[in-house]
């Protein structure tokens, strides 16, 4: 089975913001991560990093899911060209204004307008220093954006190595091995990364085959689940007659 990795280094999207009302079209590298892309957006936008929630939206203008996890990078989201990401503020910002975060120290004057600008470049150079990130820690960045690149290199190959219609083993710590079909494998729009998608042969799983509203496999309730790649595995498990096909 062939999976779909990522297609090109850069991606052009749409960025639009709860500070103003018109899209910036702008490329990014996928192998930003996503801590590394807020603080572009900074000072793209003008919101502080730290108070920004950003949320991808396809060509259709669908959501897809927010883009929460600050060290993962942009391409492991299902991000594609004329896909729309939003930023939200939850600095106290108001539509076609900029502000600093509650808790950031501010040496604004009232009666001195013109050093404003001074101040909120010398926010942003606190932040990306408090951060390391931008240019106060180059390799640091590069390291963690190498990092989750191998991350996801890994991932994609064990993910190539389950083949869709397999009997399979699931061993999650904690839990008691399960067992079940492969349904799916590939990338997801609910978190980045590869997953796979098994029909459990018993009601032991958390849905039945789709997430947020979109289906991946169809299963009765509870028979569906999404594991990583790395806890299954493939063999010849036969399957069990459990009598629950009638619950």
């Amino acid at each position: 089975m062939e999976v779909t990795g990522v297609l090109a280094p850069t991606v052009t999207v749409f960025i639009s913001s709860s500070l103003n009302t018109f899209r910036s079209e702008k490329r990014y590298s996928r192998s930003l991560t996503i801590a590394g892309f807020k603080c572009k957006l900074e000072l793209l936008v003008g919101s502080p990093a730290s108070c920004t929630e950003l949320e991808l939206y396809g060509v259709d203008d669908k959501f897809y899911s927010k883009l929460d996890q600050e060290d993962a990078l942009l391409g492991s989201y299902p991000v594609d060209d004329g896909s729309r990401i939003h930023l939200t503020d939850h600095g106290g910002a108001r539509l076609g204004e900029m502000r600093t975060c509650p808790g950031w120290r501010s040496t604004r004057s009232h009666k001195k307008p013109a050093t404003r600008g001074k101040t909120r470049s010398a926010s942003v150079r606190f932040f990306l220093k408090r951060s390391k990130l931008g240019r106060y820690n180059e390799e640091e960045r590069a390291q963690q954006e190498a990092e989750a690149a191998q991350r996801l290199a890994k991932e994609k190959a064990e993910a190539s190595s389950i083949p869709v219609g397999s009997r399979c083993e699931v061993r999650v710590a904690g839990h008691s091995p399960r067992w079940g079909t492969v349904m799916y494998v590939g990338l997801t729009d609910f978190k980045p990364g590869y997953w796979t998608g098994v029909r459990y042969d018993e009601p032991r799983g958390k849905n039945d085959g789709s997430v947020n509203g979109k289906h991946y496999f169809e299963r009765q309730a509870k028979y569906g689940a999404f594991v990583k790649p790395a806890v299954v595995t493939v063999g010849d498990f036969p399957e069990e007659d459990y009598g629950l096909d009638g619950i």
